[in-house]
Formats: structure tokens, sequence, C-alpha cells
């Protein structure tokens, strides 16, 4: 394989038939260079044969030598040691990519150097009709809110204090920018992902793309969806990403940036 514009890592785990979905996905993208890098984070490789059966050049499958015990964030900075890509996108694999949305990030990077991420919207999709439409209703908010940024730091107040405008899958990064943040902080047990993009904004700036450039899977059980609305988990990853900003930017900052998210975006503050 030549050069390459954009490397693909999906970490998966026991999803042959979603994460074959989410291969193909990344694989019908058109008119841009690109590997597939697949870690199967299960102890008896389970993806491997639906992987191997897709026969494509672009698509190397690893087995994880240490599965990392539900920790994401593990297996994606390991796909990123591994990958060739100028650029990294990071799917989950019950996610799907419309068929252009690796191009089009691309390009908006190449277009604008200074800017270390790009981000587009997200369609929702999954057979709970419930659930369905309260992540519509909610991915209509963030684009909304999303097409009101103006700078990295709204960016920023935005995903350091809630709710998000984006989504792991639908974003994409410099190799150098991710590699130069350090990559997903492994210490936070979810919404890490979170963390890496407001870093990732903060220290350089971002584009957002007003269209949608994936599908989000809903109701199927994830990491996410099977959180209870008080588990700890959550509560202990806010203190530890707000704790570490304090840290690095400041108390002043931070307190800035709740009071400019609660009067001047008019958003919710966790």
């Amino acid at each position: 394989m030549g050069e390459v514009d954009v490397s693909v890592v999906i970490p998966t785990f026991r999803r042959e038939r979603q994460v074959a979905e989410a291969i193909a996905s990344a694989l019908a993208s058109a008119d841009v260079s690109l590997e597939v890098l697949v870690l199967d984070d299960s102890p008896e490789g389970s993806a491997r044969d639906a992987v191997n059966a897709m026969s494509d050049a672009r698509l190397r499958y690893m087995k994880c030598a240490r599965p990392s015990g539900g920790r994401p964030a593990v297996v994606r900075n390991e796909g990123a040691k591994l990958a060739r890509g100028r650029y990294l996108h990071f799917l989950d694999d019950d996610d799907i990519l419309e068929s252009d949305a690796l191009n089009v990030l691309s390009r908006c990077l190449e277009s604008a150097p200074s800017a270390g991420m790009a981000f587009g919207a997200t369609i929702p999709f999954g057979d709970d009709a419930g659930k369905l439409r309260r992540e519509q209703a909610f991915f209509r908010e963030s684009a909304r809110v999303a097409r009101s940024l103006r700078g990295r730091m709204q960016l920023v107040a935005n995903l350091l204090l809630k709710p998000p405008v984006l989504v792991n899958s639908a974003c994409m990064t410099r190799r150098e920018c991710f590699l130069a943040c350090g990559g997903y902080d492994c210490a936070i047990p979810i919404c890490e992902d979170i963390d890496l993009w407001m870093r990732i904004a903060r220290a350089n700036d971002f584009i957002y793309l007003d269209r949608p450039v994936m599908h989000y899977r809903t109701g199927a059980p994830s990491l996410m969806h099977s959180l209870g609305e008080n588990d700890a988990r959550l509560e202990i990853a806010w203190r530890r990403i707000q704790g570490k900003y304090r840290q690095r930017h400041g108390l002043a900052e931070l307190l800035l940036l709740k009071v400019w998210a609660r009067t001047v975006l008019r958003i919710g503050v966790h």
C-alpha cells in the first residue's frame, strides 16, 4: 500500500455482524486513500473470521495481545500507534459512515492547516422507536448548537460542561495533533472521547461540517447505553476531566467557562 491519507481505527468486542457493517462503510469511502485497522479486544478473537472474509488489501485485523477488559481508550491508542495515515478516524464498531465522510472531513482539514480536528452531524438509527425519537431530538439540538459555535473556546466550553455536540465516530484529527495531546486518557472510565476532542480543540482549532457524516446505532447494548442515570463512572469521569482542566489551565478559566456556558452559550452545565 502506498501513501495513506486516512487511517480508520475500529476497536471491537464480540460484535461480528455490527463490525462487519462498520468496516464495509469505511471501505466504501470514495476518493480517499485509506487503511482500516480492526483491533479485536475479545480474548477469543471473535471477529477474526468476519473480518478476514472481507478480503480487502486496505483492511488489517489484529487481536489485542492483552484484552483491555472494556477500556476502548486503551485499544484506540494501540491502533493509533499502528496507523500510517496523515489523518485518524476512530470509528466505533456499531456505527456506520456516510460514503463520502472520510473524504470530506480530510478535505476540510487539508484546506485549514490551523485546525486540529473536524467533525460533522450524526444521524441516529435503531429498532427501539422511543429511544430513537429521543436520540433524534438530541442530535437535532446538537447540530443546532454546533452551527452556533464561534471559536475553539466555545467548543471547549460545550465539551467540558455538557451536553456535547459531537460523538467519537463523527470526528477526524490530524495524526500529529493526536500524538501531541497524548491520545485518549485511559484513566477516565467513560466519556474519554469527549476529553480527547476537548483537548485537541483547545490546543488547535476545529471545523464543523454542517451535514451528516455518520449513523449512530441506538438501543443496542453498549458501554454508554448500558449506563444507569446515576452510574458512578459518570461522576468519576467528569471529576477527572474537569480536574485535569483546572490543573492545566487554572481555576479562573474553568469558572469563566462555566459562567459563559450558562449565560452566553446557554447550555446545560454538568
